[in-house]
């Protein structure tokens, strides 16, 4: 375990608490270095990357290295990885372009907390192998990325969200590489153009604006700032946002979630709204069990937990967001500083 200090917001959250939290994350860890969604759960590849990012804000590199490692184990020979895996089996042998994209975040926040460039070396064929596949998706009229792909083809279909993390992605790709010394002016004419579509053409992506990640995730991964950000962020707010217990998962539900809760919380951090950001993550604790972990959710019209599972990126997203907010980590700004071109 490296010696760090731990976030901490006050009155919300102590350095004790993050430590609490992040070791219900590693106590999920596999004995092969995966983190899935819970004790006994799958994992994804996305969610995992999450993971091992909140057990590196927490000092806890033993864990998130073996976590890398796996990931560079199991990529696959094309660059990408299984969509769904439980206990060594693949549960979902399809590719999510978001999933492989998000290493590269991963390994730029290690290398930033860390300062441990031969590791970060040592994974980045794997990030670079992973960008490549992603890009092979960039197939649609605008620079939208396909979101899926299996042996029959691509799923042909783009979604806003997965493609606004990519671009978050793309962009921490784009620092390795010159960190590395293997620069990649083709990626950066990717996500430049990716970056358009976001921005200008969203008949390119499938209409999922009923969730609540279509709203926000464009300001998350960048790509929409500045007064469009605000803007976009005041339109949808009453929409979205339950007063003092969070943010809904969808529209038309009476649910909120944490995970979602907290990305709005790194989103409104990101453009400058940190006292927003900081209530709603006061607002979002009701959902932290005694352990340290949290909830995936609450249905508010009964008072009732939904699902009935503490999952890991839930208390890895609250780690996240609390590093953000309290500008701990070397990498606490990983999403603030990520929106250009």
């Amino acid at each position: 375990m490296m010696a760090t200090d731990l976030p901490a917001v006050p009155g919300v959250v102590s350095a004790r608490d993050i430590r609490r939290t992040a070791e219900t994350i590693a106590a999920a860890q596999e004995p092969d270095g995966a983190i899935p969604w819970f004790t006994g759960g799958h994992t994804d590849p996305w969610d995992h990357i999450e993971s091992a990012m909140a057990l590196t804000v927490a000092g806890m590199w033993d864990e998130a290295r073996e976590a890398y490692i796996w990931s560079a184990k199991s990529q696959r020979s094309d660059g990408s990885w299984p969509m769904q895996v439980r206990q060594g089996v693949i549960e979902n042998h399809d590719a999510d372009a978001n999933f492989c994209a998000y290493l590269a975040t991963g390994v730029l926040h290690a290398l930033t907390i860390t300062g441990d460039t031969g590791f970060a070396a040592e994974l980045w064929p794997t990030v670079r192998a992973g960008i490549d596949f992603v890009l092979s998706l960039q197939l649609g009229t605008h620079g939208e990325i396909h979101w899926s792909a299996n042996e029959s083809g691509t799923s042909g279909e783009a979604l806003l969200t997965g493609c606004s993390s990519i671009f978050h992605s793309l962009g921490c790709a784009v620092a390795l590489a010159e960190r590395m010394g293997d620069t990649r002016p083709d990626w950066v004419a990717a996500r430049r153009r990716l970056g358009q579509a976001l921005r200008h053409h969203p008949e390119a992506f499938l209409d999922k604006s009923r969730y609540s990640m279509d709203w926000y995730y464009p300001i998350l991964g960048g790509a929409v700032r500045g007064t469009a950000a605000q803007e976009r962020i005041a339109r949808h707010w009453d929409e979205f946002v339950v007063p003092d217990l969070g943010i809904r998962c969808v529209s038309d539900a009476p649910w909120v979630t944490g995970a979602e809760t907290c990305e709005l919380v790194l989103a409104l951090d990101a453009i400058g709204e940190t006292a927003t950001a900081t209530r709603l993550f006061t607002d979002v604790q009701h959902l932290r069990d005694p352990d340290g972990s949290y909830w995936t959710g609450l249905v508010f019209t009964d008072g009732k937990r939904w699902p009935e599972e503490r999952t890991t990126w839930t208390a890895a997203a609250v780690v996240l967001a609390a590093d953000a907010l309290s500008r701990i980590s070397a990498a606490n700004g990983i999403f603030r500083d990520g929106g250009s071109d």
